[in-house]
């Protein structure tokens, strides 16, 4: 794929990145100038949903702070008529969004069940040793790298959070504090570093400039060298009516197609494909370099091509009723919260996702409809949900106040969360959930 927009973002980007290390090496951009699509450039024009306004999904409140005024965004959803690359417009910049993460991957006993068993493929299908060189993107709290450092394979991961890459260190997990583009992987090629493994879960999502990212990943990748990506999968995004997992930090939403679109215009082919039951539905791709031969491209890619262009995601006719879909359950849920509080029942929450946040300053549900939420990282204990102001309390806060229903809000993990909330049928609290629809799961 050839298009002038793309060589010109990339050679735009090879201008503006400064040599030094840190979480210095970003783009100038005219933040609030720019409606262009992230891949191919081409002006944005077609809104397929409209979620309001709404704050950074992690920016939670400090209690002192609560008087403040908060910062509040269009939340609006447009597709690419070009490359039909599913997206929202940048409103704040990537240093202020993730210097200070709140999300800590490990907390996810399920997750890390699913790193631990990818280690343990990926290393026996690409026969990785000591003498392999492993990296991850956005490698979070090493929650994934751990595996191979137990193993004795190099692992590096690179992290623009300060705060969690502290985490992975007191893991043993070498860890650089820095956003990855294509400055940053020059200089570890240069540096002698090339990896046989480049690991990316969940962050192409939160890759503002997509060209600089996945040039980098060629830069880096060793002549044959494997790069797997995990991200939601659209398809099933749509389907199931998960519009909560759209949010600020989450720049691009991908399929199949428009992620293998934009690799292979920076030399990178998709061989193989997963399908996963994470994150609601995900798609883990295996890529190499177009010049590798070594690795044929499986029947499950041209399987997944043949869907997608079935299913039409590459029409924006596609896409037309998903405002409708998302208005008749936002009306649905807050039904059942409005007569559950005129019942005189107790409604709470658990966790403090950022998908959490993008349904409640939606839906417009503040504390009169649910009392608080609990979280397991104490991280964001004792701090305030952005925009709706909830109170967030440690897990043991259920027990002191007896709630009737428990809304759980990282859906994605309902059943684990269902697990370790089983103590709560002792005085009869009932489990929600408001994803796709709502359902009152026991």
């Amino acid at each position: 794929m050839s298009n002038p927009a793309i060589h010109e973002t990339l050679e735009e980007t090879d201008r503006s990145q400064p040599a030094q290390s840190g979480i210095q090496n970003l783009e100038i951009v005219d933040l609030a100038a720019e409606r262009t699509c992230h891949f191919c450039g081409l002006e944005l024009e077609n809104v397929v949903l409209d979620l309001g306004m709404s704050p950074l999904c992690e920016s939670f409140i400090t209690a002192d702070a609560l008087d403040a005024m908060e910062t509040f965004y269009p939340l609006r959803v447009f597709v690419c008529k070009q490359c039909y690359l599913m997206q929202l417009p940048r409103y704040e910049s990537p240093q202020n969004i993730f210097k200070n993460y709140a999300y800590f991957s490990s907390f996810s006993e399920s997750w890390l069940a699913h790193a631990k068993a990818y280690v343990e493929d990926i290393t026996k299908l690409l026969q990785l040793t000591e003498a392999s060189q492993v990296v991850e993107i956005a490698s979070n709290d090493g929650y994934l790298l751990q595996f191979f450092v137990e193993m004795g394979i190099p692992a590096l991961g690179i992290d623009p959070a300060g705060n969690v890459a502290e985490a992975a260190r007191a893991r043993g997990v070498d860890t650089l504090v820095e956003f990855f583009n294509t400055g940053l992987a020059e200089r570890l090629r240069s540096d002698g570093l090339q990896a046989d493994l480049i690991i990316g879960n969940n962050v192409l999502a939160q890759v503002p400039n997509l060209n600089s990212f996945v040039g980098g990943i060629k830069i880096l990748l060793a002549p044959t060298g494997v790069a797997t990506f995990e991200f939601p999968n659209l398809l099933r995004m749509i389907e199931s009516n998960q519009f909560d997992t759209i949010y600020h930090e989450h720049f691009s939403y991908f399929s199949f197609s428009s992620a293998e679109r934009i690799f292979a215009a920076h030399g990178l082919v998709f061989f193989d494909v997963d399908e996963l039951q994470t994150h609601g539905g995900s798609l883990r791709i295996y890529a190499r370099h177009i010049e590798d031969s070594t690795r044929p491209e499986s029947a499950r890619v041209s399987r997944m091509r043949q869907h997608e262009r079935e299913i039409g995601l590459d029409s924006l006719e596609f896409y037309k009723t998903l405002q409708e879909r998302v208005e008749s359950t936002k009306r649905k849920l807050l039904t059942f919260l409005i007569d559950a509080r005129q019942s005189g029942k107790r409604v709470v929450a658990y966790g403090a996702p950022g998908k959490g946040n993008t349904l409640l300053n939606y839906c417009g549900i503040r504390t009169d409809l649910i009392e608080y939420t609990v979280d397991l990282n104490p991280f964001k204990q004792g701090l305030f949900l952005p925009g709706t102001h909830i109170p967030i309390y440690p897990v043991e806060r259920l027990a002191e106040t007896v709630p009737d229903y428990i809304v759980i809000l990282p859906w994605n993990l309902r059943d684990e969360i269902a697990d370790q909330l089983a103590y709560t049928s002792r005085w009869g609290a009932e489990l929600v959930v408001f994803i796709p629809e709502v359902e009152v799961l026991n």
